[in-house]
C-alpha cells in the first residue's frame, strides 16, 4: 500500500507542477519533467502484468534489472542463489527462464565447463542417432491392483502445497498442467479450489498431518479421503513418508501465513504455525504400511495409490518391500525424492546433513525392486533438482520412469529465489498469502510459462536421447553416462554401480547387499 501510495503522489505531484508551469510560470517546467519520468515508470509499472517484480516494486524495482547486467558480482548474487543456500547453476535457471519466456536460443562457443575436473558428468552420443519422436512417450502408471491407471507424463508439477505457494501461484501451475497435458502434485497441504478452478489432472499427496481429510485430533478420516479422492480431477493419490530437504520432520507452515482460508483448508487453527508430525500415526511397521497403501488405493476407487520417500537406511525399504512379498501388495508408484530438493521452510542442519541424494537413492530403490522382482508392478518417480532435458535424460537411465520438478516450475512462475518463503514477503507474489503481493502475479502470463517450459524441457530430452540413438525412455542404459573421478579416469555408472539383475536378492544376495536384507524386517524398521 505504501509503495501504490508513493507512485499516486509523485503522478499528482508531476500533474500539479504540469498545471503550474502551464498557468504560473515556465520554470515549473523544471520540476515537472523530474517528476513526469518516475509517475509515467510507476504507472506503466503497475499496469504491466509480465514482470512481478515490478508490479509490487514500481519504479525502484528495475535496479534489480540494472544489477543484473553488471558482471560478475551482482548477476551471481541475483541468479546463483538457491532456496537452501547452495548454489544452483546460473545456467541452468537461464535455461528454465528462456524456455517460460518462449525464447530460448543456442549459444556460441560451446561448454565453458571444465571437462577434465572431477565429477564431470556426461551423456554418450550415438554414430547413428534416431529421428525425434512427433510426440512425447507417456508413462502408464498403475500395478496389477490398479482399476484406473494413469498415463504420466515424463515431467510433472513437484509436490509444493497451497499454503507454502499463493492461490495465483497454484492457479498458474495448475493451468499450464491442464493446458499441456501433464500432472500437478497437490503437496501435503490438501485439496484447493485452486488446484480445481482449471481441470489439471492431480496426485493427490497425504502427509503425516492428513490435511484435508483429518479428523478433530489430527488423524486420518477415510470417509472425507475417500469422497475427495473420487474427484474427477484427482488422477493419483500419494502418501507422503519423507522430503528430501528434511527428512525425519513434518512439514511447515509459519503462522503468518495461515489465514482464513488456509485454515479453512488444511482445517488447522488460523494464525498458528502448522508443524506436521514426524511420523505417520496409521501404521508403524512395514506390513501396516503396505496394508494401509492398499486400503488407499481401495479408498480411491482403484486410482494409482503410491508414496513418496528421501531414502535413507537401505535395509528400512528392503523390509518395505519384504512385506509387499508377505503380503502380495504393492503401490502402483514411488516417488525418490532426493536430498538435494529444495523447501521454503527447514532447519538448515536437516537441509545440508540428512538423507541420501537422488543418485544414490534412485538407484538404491530401483535395484531394491528389480533384486525383489517387484520392479514390473511398480514405477519409480524421481524429484530434487531436474530442471533441463540433460537431467530428465539421466534419471531416466538411472531407474526413474518420469521425473518431477518444483523449483523450475517456480522458477517458471516468476520465482526470483529471494529466499523470504518463509516470511510471507515474497516479492513476486510466489510463496505469499499477502494478497496484494500475491496479485502481483498474473495467472494468464504464467500458465503460458510453465506449459512453454515443460514443453520445451521434454522435447530437449527426447532430442537428446535421438542424439543417444534410442527410440525411446526403455532403451538408456547406465551405461551411456559417465563420470569422470580424476584428470585420468572416467566410468560410467555401469560400472560405478552394482546393478541387480531380476530376482537376485530372492535367489542369492550379492556380498554388497547381504547383510542389509539379513536385517530386513517386514514386522519392524530396523536402525
Amino acid at each position: 500500500m505504501f509503495r501504490l501510495a508513493c507512485v499516486a503522489l509523485t503522478v499528482c505531484a508531476a500533474l500539479a507542477a504540469v498545471a503550474a508551469a502551464v498557468l504560473f510560470s515556465a520554470w515549473w517546467w523544471l520540476p515537472a519533467a523530474f517528476l513526469l519520468l518516475p509517475a509515467v515508470i510507476g504507472v506503466g509499472d503497475l499496469l504491466q502484468r509480465k514482470h512481478s517484480v515490478l508490479r509490487n516494486y514500481p519504479v525502484v524495482g528495475h535496479l534489480r534489472y540494472v544489477m543484473e547486467r553488471i558482471r560478475p558480482e551482482m548477476q551471481q548474487y541475483f541468479v546463483e542463489r538457491s532456496f537452501d543456500g547452495r548454489p544452483f547453476d546460473r545456467d541452468v535457471r537461464s535455461i528454465v527462464y528462456q524456455r517460460a519466456k518462449g525464447t530460448e536460443a543456442e549459444e556460441a562457443f560451446g561448454t565453458e565447463r571444465d571437462v577434465y575436473v572431477a565429477g564431470y558428468e556426461f551423456l554418450v552420443p550415438s554414430i547413428a542417432p534416431q529421428p525425434v519422436p512427433d510426440e512425447p512417450p507417456r508413462v502408464r502408471i498403475g500395478g496389477p491392483d490398479c482399476t484406473r491407471p494413469y498415463d504420466m507424463a515424463l515431467l510433472n508439477v513437484s509436490a509444493m502445497s497451497f499454503g507454502s505457494l499463493s492461490a495465483n501461484a497454484i492457479l498458474a501451475l495448475n493451468k499450464g498442467a491442464a493446458q499441456g497435458g501433464f500432472a500437478h502434485d497437490t503437496g501435503e497441504g490438501g485439496i484447493s479450489e485452486y488446484h480445481l478452478r482449471h481441470g489439471g489432472d492431480l496426485v493427490w499427496e497425504l502427509g503425516t498431518g492428513y490435511f484435508g481429510c483429518r479428523t478433530p485430533d489430527g488423524g486420518f478420516d477415510p470417509r472425507v479421503f475417500a469422497d475427495k479422492a473420487a474427484h474427477d480431477h484427482v488422477k493419483c493419490v500419494s502418501l507422503k513418508l519423507s522430503q528430501g530437504a528434511k527428512p525425519g520432520i513434518g512439514g511447515v507452515l509459519p503462522g503468518r501465513k495461515v489465514n482464513a482460508e488456509i485454515a479453512r483448508v488444511r482445517e488447522v487453527t488460523e494464525g498458528r504455525t502448522v508443524v506436521s508430525p514426524p511420523y505417520h500415526r496409521v501404521f508403524s511397521t512395514p506390513r501396516e504400511l503396505v496394508r494401509f497403501l492398499a486400503g488407499m488405493r481401495e479408498l480411491a476407487g482403484g486410482k494409482p495409490t503410491g508414496f513418496k520417500l528421501c531414502v535413507g537406511s537401505r535395509s528400512q525399504f528392503l523390509a518395505v518391500c519384504k512385506a509387499m512379498l508377505e503380503e502380495d501388495v504393492a503401490p502402483d508408484f514411488i516417488v525418490v525424492d532426493g536430498a538435494e530438493g529444495g523447501t521454503g521452510a527447514a532447519p538448515l542442519e536437516f537441509a545440508d546433513h540428512l538423507g541420501t541424494p537422488l543418485t544414490e537413492g534412485l538407484i538404491t530403490v530401483h535395484n531394491a525392486l528389480v533384486g525383489t522382482g517387484l520392479r514390473d508392478r511398480i514405477k519409480l518417480g524421481a524429484s530434487g533438482k531436474v530442471a533441463t532435458g540433460a537431467d530428465l535424460v539421466k534419471r531416466l537411465l538411472q531407474g526413474a520412469d518420469y521425473t518431477n520438478a518444483a523449483r523450475a516450475m517456480m522458477f517458471a512462475v516468476g520465482c526470483i529465489q529471494a529466499q523470504r518463503c518463509h516470511t510471507n514477503t515474497c516479492p513476486v507474489g510466489v510463496t505469499t498469502q499477502d494478497a496484494r503481493r500475491a496479485r502481483a502475479l498474473d495467472v494468464d502470463d504464467k500458465f503460458r510459462r510453465v506449459h512453454r517450459y515443460q514443453e520445451a524441457t521434454v522435447r530437449s530430452a527426447l532430442q537428446i536421447m535421438a542424439a543417444m540413438g534410442v527410440r525411446s525412455p526403455g532403451e538408456l542404459g547406465p551405461h551411456q553416462l559417465r563420470r569422470r573421478l580424476d584428470p585420468l579416469t572416467v566410468r560410467s555408472y555401469g560400472e560405478l554401480y552394482a546393478w541387480l539383475s531380476p530376482g537376485q536378492l530372492l535367489a542369492e544376495p550379492p556380498e554388497e547387499w547381504e547383510r542389509d536384507w539379513a536385517a530386513a524386517d517386514p514386522d519392524r524398521f530396523t536402525v
